[in-house]
This record gives structure tokens, C-alpha cells and sequence, in this order.
């Protein structure tokens, strides 16, 4: 079987892609974390520097993709299909030239859950590239998921948030069973998805079963009344 791949940020989506493909014994040899300088349709944003931890700490090497800032040179015209098109491209071509390396991918584990403007385009992405989609989160009840991560030892820590009803408390805060049941509430009284899926909130997942160290962290938080993000001062892996 050829060796796959996986697409890691470090958030709780890809990491959990990543982890089931593991446990079904797919032969992951590479992490692709993309790093936008600006905001993205396609890809996770905040604390993808610390990627290369939860790498090392995972065991599986890790390659970075680092375009050019999305916002520079876009069309103002430009439509948002265009733009994840355009967002795709160095992704594409990292993996392309990983295919080359490794002798060809068998496959592309991914964590989209319920965005179709994300998942059709890396669907489309893996038929160019002759390879395999794993997507095990796609279309899959939030609460269930979010069950799951917890029942298998996932430590997810909330990085960004950006939604009403999210306030600076949330910086920082673990994602267990009480904050879920926060969300729900939030879900039911402004919308808040129970994943983010959104855009509501972003994580970092410090620990896991499919870790051997836990990712800790010093940081300040940021918040303007309405968003806030974590601003990371040291991160290193604990015992």
C-alpha cells in the first residue's frame, strides 16, 4: 500500500482524522500543515506553528506549506469558488511533489465535517491526484464526535473564538463535558455549533492517545468584545 497522508493543523478535526486513520492502520508517513498569513476559506488559521510539536510528539514526520499571503494579489472580483481554488493550488502542488517522493499516495485523510465548499474541492484534489479521501468526520452528528474525542482521551484546548455568546472566558478553556454542554446551550440560544464549524472557535489538540507527550503552553489572550485568540509566548512538550 502506498503511504498516505495526512492534512494536520493541530485542531481537533484533523487530529481526529488523523487518529482514526491510525487505528484503522493506514500507512500515515507525512503530516501537510498549510500556514496562511491571512484569513482563509480553505484552512484552519490560528496556532498552526505549534503543528511541528504535536508532529514530533505524534511520531510522523511534517511538512510545511507556506503560500504567499491569500489576501495579496486577490482579484476584488473574485468569487469565493475562485478563492478556494486559488487556496488549493500549493497544497495541490506540495502534495503532488510528495507523491513523487514517496513513489506515488495512497491516500488523504482530511477533517471536514459538514463544509462542502472545503471537502468537494480536496474530494476533487485526490481524483487529479489518484488517491484516496478518508474523511471519517464528514456528516457526523457534532455532539456524537465531540463525545468521541473526549471518550478516547483527546485534550483539546479552545485557541480562537468568534461568535456571539463566546467571550474571553473561553480562551484557554478545555473543551470537556461541561464546556460541551455550554455549547449546546449556545447552540440553542445563538446557533453556536457544537464543533465550531462555524468559525465560531478554533483549537489545539494538546494530548491523545495517538501522542506520546503533551503539547503545554504559556500564553495572553486577546479579545476585542467580539473575537479573541490566544497569543502562544512559549510551547514545548511536557513528560
Amino acid at each position: 500500500m502506498n503511504p498516505w497522508v495526512s492534512l494536520f493543523s493541530g485542531g481537533k478535526d484533523s487530529s481526529w482524522a488523523l487518529y482514526r486513520a491510525l487505528e484503522r492502520d493506514l500507512p500515515v508517513e507525512r503530516l501537510v500543515t498549510v500556514h496562511p498569513e491571512g484569513d482563509s476559506f480553505m484552512y484552519h488559521v490560528p496556532a498552526t506553528e505549534l503543528a511541528s510539536l504535536a508532529a514530533e510528539s505524534i511520531g510522523i514526520p511534517l511538512v510545511d506549506v507556506r503560500p504567499d499571503d491569500f489576501e495579496a494579489g486577490a482579484d476584488p472580483a473574485e468569487d469565493s469558488g475562485e478563492r478556494g481554488d486559488r487556496e488549493l493550488e500549493p497544497l495541490e502542488a506540495a502534495l503532488a511533489e510528495l507523491a513523487d517522493g514517496l513513489g506515488g499516495i495512497g491516500g488523504v485523510t482530511a477533517g471536514a465535517v459538514e463544509s462542502s465548499y472545503q471537502t468537494d474541492r480536496i474530494e476533487a484534489m485526490c481524483d487529479r491526484l489518484e488517491c484516496e479521501l478518508f474523511a471519517p468526520l464528514w456528516q457526523e452528528d457534532p455532539r456524537e464526535l465531540a463525545d468521541a474525542m473526549l471518550d478516547a482521551g483527546f485534550e483539546i484546548t479552545i485557541v480562537r473564538v468568534a461568535a456571539y455568546g463566546l467571550d474571553e472566558s473561553w480562551l484557554g478553556r478545555t473543551l470537556d463535558a461541561d464546556a460541551v454542554a455550554d455549547l449546546e446551550a449556545l447552540n440553542d440560544e445563538y446557533g453556536v455549533h457544537v464543533l465550531g464549524e462555524g468559525g465560531e472557535f478554533e483549537t489545539l489538540v494538546t494530548d491523545g492517545p495517538h501522542m506520546d507527550r503533551p503539547i503545554e503552553l504559556s500564553y495572553e489572550t486577546t479579545f476585542d468584545g467580539s473575537r479573541g485568540s490566544l497569543r502562544v509566548t512559549d510551547a514545548w512538550l511536557g513528560e
